[in-house]
């Protein structure tokens, strides 16, 4: 029999997580014997604490990542993509890719190890960023502290609604530019915790995942207290985004549209070169 350990599972406290997180939460899956330890906080706070190496299974960036890899290993499941959609830049007026290129425009962003952050330079060379916390930032374009903003998350769903316009999709961009869904983020879990324990760990989470896929009603039930204000119907329309069979295995489109945004990320100079590696 496994013998009992407990691992510290990192992620943000967003309704797509929640939801893929729900069966480990409630005791719903078998774990091997694991106890999982959740700690909620953004991405970008994850993806500082994955860098100093601090959680044993945590949500980062596919741009942290780059930064990572040494450490942590990709998980098989578990990852969020968009596909034909994803990060929007949004202003009170039309913006063109070339002033925000020209860096004429500050753009407000959720973090610089955010993939948002990536594919937004990857559009726009040159583009400048102000780093504000993510839920922030259509705010601070409706009140004209900022020209521009990058919004992830939820705010994807809700600029409209306050007033703001969109200048790019970046999803839908990079699906044109690439015939791939961008892929946003991933779960990764620390190489030293060795072959046998990380094993135990994708089974337990690749459970959670299924368990939440079918049994929607209950999961999307728990995954509302992190809707930041969506109802249920737009909370159900964001966890599909997000939550789908992209999450229950990479396959290798997948793989390759991650490998792809690694690629171009280091060939633009903004990342190291890395391979993206899995567990099993």
């Amino acid at each position: 029999m496994a013998s009992t350990e407990t691992i510290t599972l990192a992620h943000s406290p967003d309704s797509d997580d929640a939801f893929m997180f729900y069966a480990l939460a409630e005791g719903k899956v078998d774990t091997e014997g694991l106890r999982f330890s959740h700690e909620l906080a953004d991405i970008e706070s994850l993806n500082n604490r994955a860098l100093a190496g601090e959680l044993a299974v945590t949500a980062v960036s596919f741009h942290a990542y780059a930064h990572l890899a040494g450490r942590y290993l990709l998980l098989p499941h578990g990852a969020s993509f968009g596909d034909g959609y994803g990060p929007v830049v949004v202003a009170r007026r039309a913006i063109s890719r070339e002033e925000i290129a020209s860096g004429s425009v500050f753009v407000g962003a959720p973090g610089k190890l955010t993939t948002a952050a990536l594919a937004l330079s990857l559009w726009a060379p040159g583009a400048r960023t102000e780093f504000r916390p993510f839920d922030a930032i259509a705010a601070d374009v409706r009140a004209g502290r900022m020209e521009a903003g990058l919004l992830i998350h939820e705010g994807q769903l809700t600029f409209r609604a306050d007033g703001l316009t969109e200048v790019v999709d970046l999803g839908r961009w990079w699906k044109g530019e690439t015939g791939l869904p961008l892929p946003l983020g991933g779960n990764v879990v620390r190489r030293d915790l060795g072959p046998a324990t990380i094993a135990r760990i994708s089974r337990a989470l690749s459970r959670s995942i299924e368990y939440g896929l079918a049994h929607r009603e209950a999961a999307l039930e728990h995954a509302m207290r992190y809707a930041r204000g969506l109802d249920r119907g737009a909370a159900d329309r964001f966890v599909g985004m997000y939550v789908n069979d992209w999450t229950r295995g990479y396959g290798p489109e997948g793989r390759r549209a991650v490998q792809t945004l690694l690629d171009r990320g280091h060939a633009a100079g903004l990342i190291p070169v890395v391979k993206a590696e899995y567990a099993p």
